[in-house]
C-alpha cells in the first residue's frame, strides 16, 4: 500500500521543477504554474547544498516560498480552539429502489496545537460527552493533516456507530414514502480508513497552509494545480432483514413492501486512487483570504474475498470517480486569526447489482493565537 502511494507521488513530483526561492517570480512557468529554474537559481541551490548538506536542503525546500506572495510564519507555535459540525449521508440502491440514511449531525469542540507543518488536536462530542468515559459514543472519528508548501497528507479513520435514520426512500408506485422519513435504523454500519497524499505544483506562490492550518499568510491572490494518490479501506454492512421489518412496520395494515435482495450485502473493499484538482486563494481584503479547492479521483476498487465466479485481473467496471472539496475563509494578521472552513468527501461504489454512495464532511469555526516569536521578527515588533 505505502509503496504504491510513494511510487505514484514520486511520479507526480517529477513533473515539476523545484523552484521555490527569491528569484522565482521573474522566471517563466510551465502549464501547472510552476516556475522554471534559471542557471543562477540552480547555482544558488548547489551552493546551499554544499554549505548545509543535501538532507537539510531538501527539508528546507518543502517550506521555501516567495515572500512577495506568501508571508512566512512569525511564531513557532499555534494554539487554537475549534468547534466542528459533522455530517454524513449514505445512499444504497439499484435501478428500481433506493434508501438514504444519515445520522444526526454531531457537534464537537476542543483545543488544537500547531508547530510548523504539524497541526492537530482533540475534540469531544458536546451531546454525548462524559468526563468519566470518553468512548461513550459508538461513533469514532480521527483526522490528521500535515500541510507543507509542496506536499499535503491527510489521514482519516471513521466508524459510524449505529445511530442512522432513514431520510428518503424510493420503493416504487403506490408507496407513501413520507411514512419512512426520520425513522431510526441501527442496521447499517459504514467504516473508512485511509490516507491521501497530494503535491502542490505552484507551491512557491500559492499557500494551502494559509487557508487550512494558518501557519502562513497569502498576500496576493494565486492558484495552483494539485495531483495526488491515495488508499482507503472501506466496509459497508446492511442488516437486510431488519430493514425490511422496519419499513413494513410503518405501512398501513394490508400494505406491504419488499426490498430487492440485491441490497442484502456486506461489502469490504480497498480503494486505490489517483487525483487531480485545482485550488485558488483569493485575497479579497487586507489580512482576509477565501480558498476554494476541488479534486477528482479515479479510484479502482477491489473487494476482499472474491467469489469463485468473479473475474480475475483488472476490470474497468470497478473504476469509480470520487471527489474531495475544501472551502475556507480566514482573517489572519500574523498575531491572531479566526475563520471557518468546510471539507466534503464523496466515496462511491458501483456494481451491476447495486450502488452505494457515501458523502461525509465537516464544517469548522475556529479562533487562535501564535506563541513564541521567532528571533528575526523581534526587532520589528519592538
Amino acid at each position: 500500500m505505502i509503496k504504491v502511494i510513494l511510487i505514484s507521488l514520486l511520479a507526480i513530483v517529477s513533473l515539476s521543477a523545484k523552484a521555490s526561492n527569491a528569484e522565482v517570480d521573474t522566471l517563466k512557468t510551465n502549464f501547472f504554474g510552476v516556475p522554471l529554474k534559471s542557471d543562477s537559481v540552480k547555482k544558488a541551490d548547489m551552493q546551499e547544498i554544499n554549505e548545509i548538506g543535501i538532507i537539510r536542503h531538501t527539508i528546507r525546500e518543502f517550506d521555501r516560498t516567495h515572500d512577495d506572495y506568501i508571508e512566512p510564519p512569525h511564531y513557532e507555535f499555534t494554539v487554537m480552539g475549534q468547534i466542528t459540525r459533522t455530517f454524513e449521508s449514505f445512499v444504497l440502491g439499484n435501478s428500481n429502489q433506493s434508501v438514504t440514511f444519515s445520522p444526526e449531525g454531531q457537534t464537537r469542540i476542543g483545543p488544537y496545537f500547531g508547530w510548523r507543518w504539524f497541526f492537530g488536536g482533540y475534540t469531544f462530542d458536546i451531546k454525548n460527552f462524559n468526563i468519566f468515559n470518553f468512548h461513550k459514543s459508538a461513533r469514532k472519528e480521527f483526522d490528521l493533516s500535515i500541510y507543507s508548501s509542496q506536499i499535503g497528507i491527510d489521514w482519516f479513520y471513521r466508524r459510524t456507530g449505529s445511530d442512522y435514520k432513514i431520510r428518503d426512500v424510493k420503493l416504487g408506485p403506490g408507496i407513501n414514502e413520507d411514512l419512512f422519513e426520520g425513522v431510526p435504523f441501527s442496521g447499517v454500519n459504514v467504516g473508512i480508513t485511509g490516507v491521501n497524499v497530494y503535491y502542490i505544483f505552484n507551491h512557491g506562490r500559492f499557500s494551502y497552509p494559509a487557508a487550512f492550518s494558518q501557519s502562513t499568510c497569502q498576500k496576493v491572490s494565486c492558484g495552483s494545480w494539485m495531483a495526488g494518490a491515495g488508499y482507503t479501506k472501506n466496509t459497508l454492512d446492511l442488516d437486510f432483514e431488519s430493514l425490511n421489518k422496519t419499513l413494513s412496520s410503518r405501512l398501513p395494515e394490508g400494505q406491504e413492501v419488499k426490498i430487492d435482495s440485491s441490497m442484502a450485502f456486506n461489502v469490504k473493499y480497498s480503494d486505490f486512487s489517483l487525483s487531480l484538482g485545482y485550488a485558488y486563494n483569493w485575497v479579497f481584503a487586507k489580512n482576509w483570504l477565501f480558498c476554494a479547492s476541488a479534486q477528482a479521483a479515479v479510484a479502482y476498487k477491489t473487494s476482499y474475498g472474491k467469489t469463485p465466479n468473479e473475474k480475475k485481473g483488472f476490470d474497468f467496471a470497478k473504476v469509480n470517480i470520487d471527489g474531495i472539496g475544501r472551502f475556507g475563509v480566514v482573517y489572519n494578521n500574523t498575531n491572531w486569526f479566526a475563520g471557518m472552513s468546510a471539507i466534503l468527501h464523496t466515496n462511491n461504489y458501483h456494481t451491476s447489482r447495486f450502488t452505494a454512495n457515501n458523502i461525509f464532511g465537516s464544517f469548522n469555526a475556529y479562533v487562535g493565537i501564535y506563541l513564541k516569536l521567532k528571533s528575526k521578527y523581534k526587532k520589528n515588533k519592538a
